[in-house]
C-alpha cells in the first residue's frame, strides 16, 4: 500500500493496464466490430442476392436441406433469418464429429456457391474467447473484463477534475498530450465503458465463480444447464427411423403464438429418430433483455410439446444485462454509438499503454521498458491491421476454395505477427508510421475491393473503411513528421 487512497489506486489502476492492457485492447478492437457482426456476416458472402425474405420459408427450407444431407448428425443449431440477416445460417456435426457452420441462400435453399467464411462470427466468437479452446480464452477474456472494471473504478479516483478533463486537450505538447487524451477518451464514454466491462465480466461470471455450480451440482455439472434452461431438452435416442414432420406449418404456429416476436432460433435434436424434438426461440431484437418464449415440438408428428417463458428474476436479471452487452437491441444509431464508444475504449486502453512507456524510457530505462514499447508498437499498430486482413483475405482467397475460412482467420495472426516481429526489428520512430500506413493501404483496399457498391452493406463497409483509412494516414503523418508515437 502507499502514502494514500489515491496513491494505491493509481498504483493498481496502472499494474491492472500492465497486466491485461493487450489483451483488452483486442477485445475492445473485436467488440466494436461484432457490433455489426450481421452486416460483416452479408459483406463478407457477396453471393447473397436477397434484401429481405420470408423467414419461415428460408428455415424450412435449409431443415429440409439438413433432412437430405446431415441427417446423421445428434443436432441441427438454426439462426432463423431476419430482417439484418436475410439468410438461415445453421450448424451441425458431420461423420467425424467435426462441426460445420454454413449459411444457406435464400434463393436455392442451400449452402453451395456462397463461400466458405466466419463472416462477423469471428470477430463475435473472438470478442470473448480470444481463438483459444474452451474455457482458456474465456477464462482469460472474463478476467480482463474483471481487471477493465477494476481499472476504471480506480480510473475514477485518480482523476478528481473528470468534468475539467472532458474540456481539456492540448495538442503538440508531448506527454501531457497522451495524458489528455488518456484522459478525454475514458471521461467521454465512461458511462458506456462501465456498462460494458461490467457486463461482460457478469456474462462470464461462471468461470470466474465457478465454485457454487460445482459444490450444488457436483459431478453432474450437466445438470445446471439442464437447471439454467429447462425448455431446452432432448429425448433419450430410441434407436428408430423417424421423419420429421413438415416444418412451415410448425414455424407458422410458432410465429403466431410469438406475436410478432419473430423466430431467433431452431434447435433439431435427433432428427433422424423417432424421438426427434424441435425447440423454437422467440427472437428479441425489440428488447434489451434476452429472456424469450420457446416452444418445444414432437419431431415426427409436429405436435406441440410445451410452452416455456422464463419468468425467474435472477435469470431475468441476467438476461437483460446480456442484453445490455450484445446489444441485439440497439437500432442503427445507437449500434454506431456502440461502435463508436468500442473504438473510444480501445483508445483509452492504447494510450494508457503508450503514455505508461514513454514515461519511463523519458526517464532512465532498461531492456524491459524497451521491450514493452516495441510490443506496444507491434500490438497497437498491429491488431487492426491484422482484423483488416480478414477482410482482405475474403476477397484475396478464392471463392470456393477448401478450408478458406480457415486460412482468413490464419492471415489475421499471421499479418499481427509479422507486425510484431517488425516492431522489435525496427525503430519505434520509423515503425509507427510505417505501420499506420500499412493500416491505412489495407483500409483503402477495402473500400475498393469491396466493388461494386450496388448494396447498403457494402457502401456501409466501404464508406467506414475510408473514414478509418483517413484516421490511420493522418497518425502515419503525424508520427512520421512529429514523432508523435517516438520513443
Amino acid at each position: 500500500m502507499k502514502e494514500t487512497f489515491r496513491a494505491s489506486m493509481a498504483w493498481l489502476h496502472t499494474a491492472l493496464g500492465l497486466t491485461t492492457g493487450w489483451v483488452l485492447y483486442a477485445i475492445a478492437l473485436s467488440g466494436a466490430l461484432s457490433v455489426f457482426r450481421q452486416a460483416i456476416n452479408l459483406w463478407a458472402r457477396p453471393e447473397l442476392g436477397a434484401a429481405s425474405v420470408d423467414a419461415v420459408q428460408a428455415d424450412s427450407l435449409a431443415i429440409a436441406w439438413l433432412n437430405r444431407h446431415a441427417a446423421s448428425s445428434g443436432a441441427w443449431y438454426l439462426g432463423s433469418a431476419t430482417a439484418d440477416a436475410p439468410f438461415a445460417s445453421a450448424i451441425w456435426s458431420d461423420p467425424h464429429g467435426r462441426f460445420l457452420q454454413r449459411v444457406f441462400d435464400p434463393s436455392s435453399s442451400s449452402p453451395e456457391g456462397i463461400r466458405d467464411t466466419l463472416g462477423g462470427e469471428f470477430f463475435y466468437r473472438f470478442h470473448f474467447e480470444l481463438q483459444l479452446p474452451y474455457p482458456w480464452g474465456r477464462l482469460i477474456a472474463a478476467v480482463a473484463a474483471l481487471a477493465m472494471v477494476a481499472g476504471l473504478i480506480t480510473g475514477i479516483v485518480i482523476h478528481r477534475r473528470m468534468f475539467a478533463d472532458f474540456f481539456t486537450f492540448r495538442m503538440r505538447r508531448g506527454q501531457r498530450s497522451w495524458l489528455d487524451a488518456h484522459n478525454l477518451l475514458g471521461v467521454a464514454a465512461l458511462p458506456f465503458h462501465l456498462m460494458i466491462s461490467f457486463t461482460g465480466a457478469v456474462m462470464l461470471g461462471s468461470l470466474l465463480l465457478p465454485w457454487s455450480t460445482q459444490a450444488i451440482y457436483r459431478h453432474d455439472i450437466a445438470s445446471s444447464f439442464t437447471d439454467l434452461n429447462p425448455a431446452l431438452y432432448s429425448r433419450p435416442v430410441l434407436g428408430q427411423p423417424g421423419r420429421l414432420a413438415p416444418m412451415a406449418p410448425l414455424l407458422r404456429e410458432s410465429e403466431r403464438r410469438f406475436e410478432g416476436a419473430g423466430i431467433a432460433q431452431i434447435y433439431v435434436t435427433n432428427p433422424a429418430d423417432r424421438a426427434s424434438v424441435v425447440a423454437v426461440i422467440a427472437g428479441n431484437d425489440g428488447v434489451v433483455s434476452t429472456a424469450v418464449r420457446t416452444l418445444i415440438f414432437d419431431g415426427p408428428t409436429g405436435r406441440l410439446i410445451s410452452e416455456h417463458v422464463e419468468k425467474r428474476p435472477v435469470i431475468g436479471a441476467y438476461a437483460l444485462l446480456y442484453g445490455l452487452h450484445v446489444a441485439r437491441f440497439a437500432p442503427c444509431l445507437a449500434r454506431w454509438l456502440y461502435f463508436l464508444s468500442g473504438l473510444m475504449l480501445a483508445g483509452v486502453i492504447g494510450s494508457g499503454m503508450h503514455l505508461w512507456v514513454i514515461k519511463r524510457l523519458r526517464r532512465q530505462s532498461h531492456l524491459g521498458h524497451r521491450i514493452a514499447g516495441r510490443l506496444n508498437t507491434g500490438v497497437l499498430a498491429g491488431a487492426p491491421l491484422g482484423f483488416a486482413t480478414f477482410f482482405l483475405a475474403n476477397r484475396i482467397l478464392p471463392s470456393m476454395m477448401a478450408g478458406r475460412a480457415r486460412y482468413e482467420v490464419q492471415s489475421v495472426f499471421i499479418v499481427w505477427a509479422m507486425a510484431i516481429v517488425f516492431a522489435f526489428l525496427r525503430r519505434p520512430a520509423r515503425a509507427w508510421p510505417e505501420l499506420w500506413g500499412c493500416n491505412a493501404l489495407a483500409c483503402m483496399t477495402i473500400a475498393l475491393l469491396g466493388a461494386p457498391w450496388h448494396k447498403p452493406v457494402a457502401i456501409g463497409v466501404s464508406l467506414t473503411a475510408l473514414v478509418l483509412a483517413g484516421a490511420f494516414g493522418y497518425a502515419a503523418g503525424r508520427s512520421a513528421a512529429r514523432k508523435v508515437f517516438a520513443i
